[in-house]
């Protein structure tokens, strides 16, 4: 399995420059990547519709997910209350309006063994760990580190994890350099604002994109069921 995919947090839907940034991205798919866009839902004083129709409009051009931040937009990590029941409400919110992502990234990278369970109960693919431990984590914080794909068993039921491998900087460096048989590049939107980080992002997606196969996040999905889905039964 030699292959590469690519996701975006989508967190600033709302603010027309940013939306602008990341659906033009989104569109142009670097490198022949279709971009997962992992959507943070509109806090209470925000827009339903005008998310809506963007969230909409991101679905036709790459896989949707849901992104969500337990501490509003401005922070990402829980800072009380149940994690897992503000999934459980977000992904009915979403599905009442006629939303059906089937791909989650927890906001800071938080992950729990009560949000675990939330999502192998809706059937979600988590994006939410990672190969490596992001530098503002303090050492104990709760989350998930995998290097690759692999199949949890949470209770008597599974949740399928895509863990992320690089972030913008670590593509950029990996780019031209060694890179491991299963890459995901993850990204927020506000990235796009900043020229460089734009261009950056960019060429190491073209790079990584003649190095390994494109494949977009709900591909690699269904290609888990095939080709290693039946370890959960053995």
């Amino acid at each position: 399995m030699k292959l590469a995919t690519v996701s975006c947090h989508v967190e600033r839907p709302l603010d027309d420059r940013t939306w602008a940034a990341f659906s033009e991205f989104q569109d142009r798919r670097p490198g022949g990547f279709a971009i997962g866009a992992l959507l943070r839902p509109p806090d209470e004083d925000e827009s339903e519709t005008l998310w809506l129709a963007r969230a909409r409009i991101a679905a036709t051009r790459g896989p949707l997910g849901h992104h969500t931040h337990w501490g509003g937009a401005n922070q990402a990590r829980p800072v009380g209350g149940d994690p897992a029941e503000r999934v459980r409400r977000e992904a009915k919110w979403l599905r009442d309006r006629g939303l059906e992502p089937k791909l989650f990234c927890g906001g800071g990278w938080y992950m729990d063994t009560g949000v675990a369970a939330a999502l192998a109960e809706m059937g979600y693919t988590d994006c939410t760990a990672t190969a490596f431990r992001p530098d503002y984590l303090a050492a104990k914080a709760p989350r998930l580190e995998l290097s690759e794909p692999a199949w949890l068993r949470v209770g008597d039921a599974r949740l399928l994890e895509l863990p992320a491998t690089h972030s913008l900087g670590m593509a950029a460096r990996a780019g031209v350099g060694r890179l491991p048989a299963y890459v995901h590049v993850y990204f927020h939107d506000t990235d796009l604002l900043d020229e460089h980080r734009r261009r950056a992002l960019t060429t190491a997606l073209r790079l990584i994109g003649r190095r390994r196969r494109p494949t977009p996040l709900d591909a690699l999905t269904a290609e888990a069921e095939t080709d290693f889905g039946r370890q959960m039964q053995e």
